[in-house]
């Protein structure tokens, strides 16, 4: 059974790679390659009854990257199968791409066995996210988890804020109406709740959930 390959990629030289690896195969035809995502939907649309069984894709190119492209065909088509071969190691990236039923994602520095894998893999019905991928994604989703059950009363948010803003313990008091003592414990509370080791991780947590602004 041949199977109906679409790749691509802004960097010439790595498509090219992909194509020397795949044409040693000869269950993969290859439709399409390209280094612009926007002509893989243009192919998709003027090409409606051609079997597409995996797109091979880039996450960062031009005019329509990656992360939009596998958006798009799996609107377009739920049986079009899509592979992530990327540099990009962002968690962001991946829970985006994993929401919008990505097929498989594996790092540009991967064996090239592990690319064959992952084509296989995909092709069976299956999905593959290589072991690096797997790990950065369970860490963000942790990560987050631990994020939603922190929860901050609006006095220890009050603190933290004007914290960040470097104001001194006695200048947090008096706008407070509250003693020096009492924000030293609001600060060393914090600092144990939400798992930091200093005055400069408090001031990072206060820009992430965005009390202040840089």
């Amino acid at each position: 059974m041949k199977y109906n390959l679409i790749i691509v990629d802004d960097h010439k030289m790595f498509l090219d790679g992909i194509l020397s690896i795949l044409n040693t195969k000869e269950a993969y035809n290859i439709l399409l390659t390209t280094t612009s995502g926007t002509q893989v939907i243009k192919f998709l649309d003027n090409n409606p009854d051609e079997k597409i069984d995996l797109i091979i894709t880039d996450i960062s190119m031009p005019e329509l990257d990656g992360i939009a492209l596998n958006k798009k065909v799996k609107e377009k088509s739920k049986s079009v199968k899509t592979l992530v071969v990327s540099m990009h190691n962002d968690a962001d990236m991946i829970d985006e791409l994993i929401e919008n039923d990505v097929d498989g994602y594996v790092p540009k520095n991967a064996e090239k066995n592990e690319l064959l894998r992952a084509i296989e893999t995909i092709l069976k019905g299956e999905k593959y996210f290589s072991k690096e991928i797997k790990d950065i994604f369970l860490e963000n989703k942790f990560y987050k988890k631990k994020e939603e059950d922190i929860k901050l009363t609006q006095h220890e948010i009050d603190v933290i804020s004007l914290i960040a803003q470097e104001f001194t313990t006695q200048e947090i008091a008096d706008q407070l109406f509250l003693s020096k003592h009492t924000i030293e414990s609001y600060r060393k509370n914090l600092i144990a709740k939400l798992q930091v080791r200093n005055l400069a991780g408090l001031t990072k947590y206060a820009l992430k959930m965005e009390y202040i602004t840089e």
